[in-house]
Order: structure tokens, then sequence, then C-alpha cells
């Protein structure tokens, strides 16, 4: 009983939407002509702009907008059918798209007056094993919400987590900009994400068994087969040594990032740069830059001893440290390094510089007003404070007045001596005492 509750409740073939209608609507989303071509170039310019200015909402517009997802089911689809003419028309309008997405985009980072490039879009140049997963748990999504007959807002989702538009526009930047390392890592980037999201969908199609189409001859049947094949080998084999490679090359990193952190923690020794590199033919390497006191040689040799606990055992540990060896001390690393810190300390120090702003500001002269207005005053005192109170973190900046009298001073003289103080001293909160 239980065993069939849990079955019905994982069952993809209940709410199954009709097959034809499944295979129509695919089949019609992997075209590109017309509104969709429209669609599609609205949407890369978007996603450009996006990038352009470090915007994050408006590049989960461009995805939102985009139909790039259209082609890549098809062909999934027609794999998973055995439909070599829908395999044929997905791939050819992926194509189309894809080149059409690139020269909208390096036409637009080609005229516009911006030619940095911002956080989101160096996100886009190198993929990470993260990416592999995202596509394909993303694609298995968008397929599964695609054979539904109620549909939901799952593909849009899958659109903004497959993110296919940024790296296309990341591509035409690299061209437009001349860095062809941006645009390969782009476009290994897209390829990595295309060919999962039609795995996905091609899984999915088989699972739910959707009718394949066969031929009156057997040897048509045969040859789309193998044409079939053909395809989804040049395909897939390639993703997933790519796929490998990403993978191994996170694993490096992370185990390389924890190595440091936690083996390079000197009172007078710092590491201001680290360079990571990864390769599968000749060995991996960990470059570190230093500053402070040098460490011993029996101190680095102790320290390389431990890479093996970090699944480090094959990695090369190059260590540079000396001021004295400029040949080998690259400053412009040390530079970036405390600009760095000093960036991350920027949010922390901005409470802080204002209230000593606070502190600093200078307080009139009111002595003359005062004895005017308070012949029996013998002296007083004004200063900005800052108050820390013990049960918050916050800190708050007053305006501290004392003030001595030559006899005791009425509750209403001290109330307008307060409200008078405050409108002359400018202060957002103050304090008067009076012993």
């Amino acid at each position: 009983m239980i065993k069939l509750s849990i079955a019905r409740r994982f069952d993809l073939h209940l709410d199954k939407a009709d097959e034809d209608d499944v295979v129509s609507a695919i089949k019609k989303n992997s075209d590109f002509i017309g509104a969709n071509l429209w669609t599609l170039i609205f949407a890369i310019l978007i996603a450009s702009i996006g990038l352009n200015v470090n915007s994050t909402a408006v590049i989960i517009g461009a995805m939102l907008i985009s139909p790039l997802m259209g082609p890549i089911m098809g062909v999934g689809l027609g794999i998973g059918i055995n439909d070599f003419e829908l395999v044929k028309k997905g791939l050819r309008n992926l194509a189309i798209a894809t080149v059409i997405s690139v020269i909208a985009s390096t036409i637009y980072f080609w005229i516009t007056p911006l030619h940095d490039a911002q956080s989101e879009l160096l996100a886009r140049t190198t993929p990470s094993l993260w990416d592999v997963f995202i596509a394909f748990f993303g694609g298995l999504a968008g397929i599964v919400a695609g054979t539904r007959k109620e549909k939901s807002n799952v593909i849009p989702g899958v659109a903004i987590a497959t993110a296919l538009m940024p790296p296309l526009c990341t591509a035409g930047f690299g061209l437009a900009s001349g860095n062809f390392y941006y645009f390969l890592g782009a476009i290994y980037l897209y390829f990595i994400n295309s060919v999962f999201i039609c795995i996905s969908t091609f899984l999915i199609v088989r699972f739910l068994r959707f009718g394949k189409k066969y031929f009156e001859d057997r040897e048509t049947e045969k040859k789309v087969s193998r044409y079939i094949m053909i395809i989804v080998s040049i395909a897939v084999l390639p993703s997933i040594y790519l796929a490998y490679g990403i993978v191994d090359k996170s694993i490096f990193e992370n185990n390389a990032k924890r190595f440091i952190n936690e083996q390079f923690q000197f009172k007078n020794t710092q590491v201001v740069n680290k360079t990571l590199k990864y390769s599968s033919s000749n060995g991996n390497e960990i470059d570190l830059l230093l500053i402070g006191y040098e460490l011993p040689q029996n101190k680095i040799d102790t320290i390389r001893k431990k890479l093996k606990d970090y699944k480090l055992k094959d990695a090369k540990l190059q260590i540079r440290q000396g001021l004295n060896a400029k040949q080998e001390i690259d400053f412009s690393q040390i530079k970036a390094s405390i600009l760095e810190d000093v960036f991350k300390k920027d949010s922390t120090t901005k409470v802080a510089n204002s209230q000593v702003s606070s502190l600093e500001k200078e307080l009139p002269d009111i002595r003359l007003e005062l004895k005017a207005l308070y012949p029996e005053m013998r002296k007083y005192s004004v200063a900005n404070v800052v108050v820390q109170q013990l049960d918050k973190v916050k800190k708050d900046t007053l305006t501290m007045v004392v003030a001595d009298f030559s006899k005791p001073v009425k509750s209403a003289d001290r109330q307008k001596l307060f409200t008078w103080l405050k409108a002359r001293l400018a202060a957002d909160s103050l304090r008067l005492l009076i012993p």
C-alpha cells in the first residue's frame, strides 16, 4: 500500500498532456522565423545591456524573453522519438539562433561607450561543475513541465536557471573587444548548457515512452538511426569529456583553496596573491605570493608534505616570497590585493567614517548668547561624543552639553534651554546635563 502510494505520488504519467500536442508545441518552438527571431534579437540586446551595466535584474528579464530553449528541446525530442527531420531542424535553428545572437551582441559591444568587463560578464567566461548540474536538472524540469496538461511558470524559471543568453552575449563581447579567451570560455559554457538540456530532454522523453517514428523502408530506418547516433556521439562524447574536466578542475580548486586557508595562517606572513593552474596533462600547480617575514625552508617543506592530506599529492606548490627578490615579485599583484582588502572593508568603514564626520563637525561659539540669555550660568562645555550601548553593536553619536549654574534651574527653564540648544547647535540628538 505504501509502495503504491509513493509510486503514484512520483508518477510522471499523471497529468501528462497528449503526446501529439507536446510534440507539436516543441516543434513550433523550434522555429526561428518571424516573431521568434525578432524576440531573440531583442532579448540578446537587453541581455547585452544588462551585462554591460552589470544589472542582474535586466539580465534575468532578457533570459525570460529568450526563446533559445525551443530548438534545444527539439533536438532532444527528435533523438528520443527517432525523428531525424526534427533533429536536423532543431540543430539548424539552434545554429541560426546562435550566430544571430553572437552577431547582435558583437555589434552592441562594438558601438557601446562602456568597454569594461563587469562581474556579471566575467562570471560567464569560465564554466564550473555547478553549471553542468544546473543545465541538466534545469533541462529535466523544463521537459517535465512541457509535457503537462496544465502549463506552469517552470519554463521561465528554467530559462533563468540555465542561462543560455548571457554566455552568447559574453561571446559577442569577446569578439568586439578582441579577447578570444572570453569568447571561447563563453561558447564553451553555452555548449555545455545546450548539450545537457538536450540530454535531459531525451531522458524524459524515453522515460515517458513517447512513440518512436518508424519507416516503411527498413533500410531508411536503419540509416536514420545511424545518423542520429552519429549526431548524439558528436554532441555527447565531447561534453562528457568536458564535464569530467570541469568536475576535476572544481575539485582541485576547492581542495587548493582549503589547503591555503588552513596551512598559511601566520601572524607576520600573508598570502597576497594565489594562482591555481589546472592542467590534466602537465599537472596542477599552486602559485602563491607571500609578503612579510620569510618562511624558512624547513617550514615550507613541512607544508608541502601536507598536500597529500588535501588530495593534492601530484600538485606542485610554488611559493614566492622576499621583497628583495624583485624578479619574482609582481608588485601589481600586491597592489591589487591591498585594494581588494580595502574594498572589502569599505562597507564596514562607511559607518565609522560617518561617525567620525559627526564628531569632527564644528560647533558654533554660543558663549555670548548664553551669557545674555542665562546670566546665572557660570560655565558650560559642549562636544560631540560616541555612545556605545552594551547590549547593541551599533554606535550612536550625540551632542553633549554640560552647564553649571549659580542657583538651581527650574524644570521649565531646563526644557527651554534644551530646546534652544538643539536648534542652535543643529543637533539630531542632544543630551543636557546640569549638576
